[in-house]
């Protein structure tokens, strides 16, 4: 029998999603993963290890030619969080968010700042979205 996840009572509906990945980029997700990015970090303390509503989720993962901040696999959600890295690449972000979004998955993004400022109100609206979307 598949886990199942609740919010507050409410049950989620999982979306498990067969997804592509290049191994190519295997090397370069664990890098990133050993940076140490602070926001990332902040954000993987509050989620990790099923801390949030027993929701696995990793970080740095493959998800086709693109490395995801954090994945969550029971839901097909992805969360990224975005800081300077990502001014002037609004483009390429969309064309990303795109094919992301055609391949079954949803995105939340946070911001660096809300991340190291507002860390419970991050947490709060992660609640809604999936609330919003997966119920």
């Amino acid at each position: 029998m598949p886990k199942t996840y609740s919010i507050n009572g409410v049950q989620l509906k999982t979306n498990y999603l067969k997804l592509f990945y290049n191994p190519k980029l295997k090397q370069r997700a664990r890098t990133f993963r050993k940076a140490r990015n602070l926001p990332e970090v902040l954000f993987w303390v509050r989620v990790n290890k099923g801390q949030f509503y027993g929701l696995d989720f990793d970080r740095q993962k493959i998800v086709g030619n693109y490395i995801v901040d954090f994945y969550c696999k029971s839901l097909g959600l992805i969360v990224e969080i975005d800081g300077s890295s990502h001014l002037g690449r609004e483009e390429e972000d969309a064309v990303r968010e795109a094919w992301l979004s055609d391949q079954g998955c949803r995105i939340i993004r946070f911001t660096t700042v809300l991340i190291l400022e507002h860390m419970d109100q991050v947490i709060e609206e992660l609640e809604d979205f999936v609330l919003e979307n997966y119920t």
